[in-house]
């Protein structure tokens, strides 16, 4: 056998133009994609010797040039992209090439069934191992398919290829012709991520817990996310593609895919690009398994990785939650590749989370990527069904399971805050949020991310204590109506049934400085529930604030007024106040006790049932009153 495949090698071996003759006009011609792409044969297509006519072009995306979309080969090439990379976008977008929408993961059953029709596959191989097996190297993807459907398989044998570990291989008995041509691997090589991916990769890294299995894409973002796991340990990776990032990471250590449920140990992708470090690292690299799309990206496969963290972008959302990747507006810009593929796998994985992540802003900020609707022509990727996280530089919008009212006020809250006037008008316009909700203001409050913690109490309860936002008026809500009547007239001074939208949304809307609010979060399951909710009101003659603390009836007594006033007063402290004041029925000793402990003299002052008191912080404690910066912001 060894003898017949290399004699067999040695007969294919012929010259580039003689490869390429073997192809007949009309065909529909497969290119191998991103860092596979066979750029010898590529070239030759496009030679003056080659007498090709009225040929299809498929792919995915390539790296390098694609000559076959130039304006002047526009009578012998049409391309169809199954995925719109940089070097085919301006032929799409004149019409000179086409685009076809369709799942990742679906793209081979089309090619086997000759939807997607094929005739010849131009493909780079790495030389023959002494078996006579070819690695498709850096990309499987769709290969595996094409190799099914087409008549006729041109190889350019390429020695500088990568032979990574897959499943999925040639043997060259099936290639029809092979040319020897040595080309260095196109690279790809991401600039350093803008000062807004690298806040949102810190967002998105704070949802990533140890032991979870990544899917990660290409780009600044991804690459920001990257940077802050280091710290994590046993991640794993089952994604359509990695590059240089989730290297370094395995390399770190960080990386090691220990707690897969499916192929631990494995890094599992599709394809990949790079730097030529990542090419060198994946050569024969037993920890890293390339499989096809169909596998790699089917969302029941994909669904089988436990803590499943999907990340992908996207161009333009919706305030209900519709998801443009691919377009902007009529435009095609990308493609849906995996986007969908991998929402739902991770929609249906344990503690999986499918995460959509955007810069809040495009064009130098001129425009908002949250609209109140669709630019025109633009095609919904992800549904408002499917999208669950959404993040952008400030904040994280949880929108699974919510109305389109809680989805309209968490999207206004992480836009940029020069668009969340104007985008709450026009939600109103639309009859998507309540019409007495309360207008923003021209200079938006930016949220103080910074005063978020992670705290555990005695027996072992897990709090997330942090500033309230607009998008807790739900939580309050379920709060209030879980009091008895005794914790009610502790904290109103008065028997109240009922707690409307319109004293509701007071609470949860803060400007950050001259009030404060913040509240105390458990997970009970899959859901969050606010138990302790804390805050003041700054009288600016007097520089002292009006401070005041509600816990929920089956969380008191376990110190978590104390620990949200304490959090309070070391805020108001930071920011120049003078004290606290506070008026607390006489007969609620536990909440005079909290302001006791406070460390401060507690000056006191009966007025019938209620006591009045005064704080003054320690001179020695406090810096000079300031007001926070923030940034210059007009309505838009």
């Amino acid at each position: 056998m060894a003898t017949d495949w290399r004699v067999q090698y040695k007969d294919k071996i012929t010259t580039l133009s003689a490869a390429l003759r073997l192809i007949r006009r009309g065909e529909h011609l497969y290119i191998s994609s991103g860092s596979a792409v066979p750029l010898g044969l590529v070239e030759g297509l496009v030679s003056d010797n080659l007498q090709l006519g009225d040929n299809e072009i498929t792919h995915l995306m390539t790296l390098g040039e694609a000559p076959y979309c130039r304006p002047e080969y526009a009578s012998r090439f049409r391309h169809n992209a199954l995925f719109i990379g940089p070097n085919v976008r301006e032929a799409v977008t004149a019409g000179r090439a086409d685009y076809t929408p369709i799942f990742l993961s679906e793209i081979p059953a089309m090619i086997r069934a000759r939807k997607l029709p094929l005739d010849v596959a131009l493909m780079t191989v790495t030389p023959p191992n002494e078996d006579g097996w070819c690695s498709f190297g850096t990309h499987v993807d769709i290969a595996p398919a094409a190799l099914d459907a087409v008549r006729l398989v041109i190889a350019q044998v390429n020695p500088l290829m990568p032979r990574v570990p897959s499943p999925s291989r040639i043997h060259v008995d099936q290639i029809h012709a092979m040319v020897d041509i040595a080309r260095p691997l196109p690279e790809l090589v991401m600039p350093p991520p803008e000062s807004e991916m690298e806040e949102i990769g810190k967002l998105i890294a704070e949802l990533i817990p140890d032991g979870a299995t990544l899917q990660l894409g290409i780009g600044g973002i991804p690459n920001a996310v990257v940077h802050y796991l280091g710290n994590r340990n046993d991640l794993g990776v089952h994604t359509e593609m990695f590059s240089d990032g989730v290297v370094d990471l395995a390399k770190r250590g960080v990386i090691t895919g220990k707690r897969k449920t499916l192929l631990p140990g494995k890094i599992v992708a599709s394809f990949l690009m790079g730097r030529q470090s990542t090419y060198d690292w994946v050569n024969e690299n037993p920890m890293v398994e390339l499989h096809p799309t169909e596998f790699t990206n089917d969302p029941f496969i994909v669904a089988q990785n436990d803590d499943m963290i999907a990340i992908n972008m996207a161009l333009e959302i919706d305030l209900t939650g519709q998801v443009c990747a691919d377009s902007i507006g009529t435009r095609f810009y990308s493609g849906i590749g995996g986007q969908v593929d991998f929402i739902r796998g991770a929609a249906r994985s344990k503690r999986g989370k499918p995460i959509i992540a955007m810069p809040s802003t495009a064009r130098g900020g001129m425009i908002s990527r949250i609209v109140p609707r669709l630019e025109d022509g633009a095609g919904v990727v992800t549904t408002r069904g499917d999208v669950h996280y959404v993040v952008t530089e400030y904040g994280v919008a949880d929108l699974h399971c919510k109305n389109v009212r809680e989805r309209a006020m968490a999207l206004i809250s992480i836009a940029h805050p020069k668009f969340r006037p104007w985008l709450l008008a026009e939600a109103k316009k639309r009859c998507f949020v309540y019409q007495d909700q309360l207008e923003l203001p021209i200079s938006a409050p930016i949220y103080p991310k910074d005063l978020e913690s992670r705290v555990s109490l005695s027996d072992g309860t897990g709090l997330f204590i942090r500033p309230i936002k607009p998008t807790d008026e739900e939580m309050l809500h379920d709060m209030f109506y879980r009091f008895s009547q005794e914790t009610i007239y502790q904290r109103f001074f008065a028997v109240k049934k009922f707690l409307p939208h319109e004293s509701l949304q007071r609470f949860c809307n803060v400007d950050y400085d001259k009030d404060m609010t913040l509240v105390a979060i458990t997970r009970r399951g899959e859901i969050e529930v606010v138990v302790g909710m804390a805050l003041w009101a700054l009288d600016t003659e007097t520089n002292y604030a009006e401070a005041a603390c509600v816990i929920a009836d089956e969380y008191q007594g376990r110190g978590i007024a104390s620990l949200l006033t304490h959090r309070l007063a070391d805020i108001a402290r930071s920011r120049g106040l003078s004290g606290f004041t506070a008026d607390v029925l006489a007969t609620n000793l536990r909440m005079i006790r909290v302001f006791e402990k406070l460390g401060c003299p507690v000056e006191s002052t009966l007025h019938g049932e209620t006591l009045s008191l005064r704080m003054p912080f320690d001179e020695a404690q406090r810096p000079a009153r300031r007001k926070p910066p923030r940034p210059a912001v007009t309505h838009t």
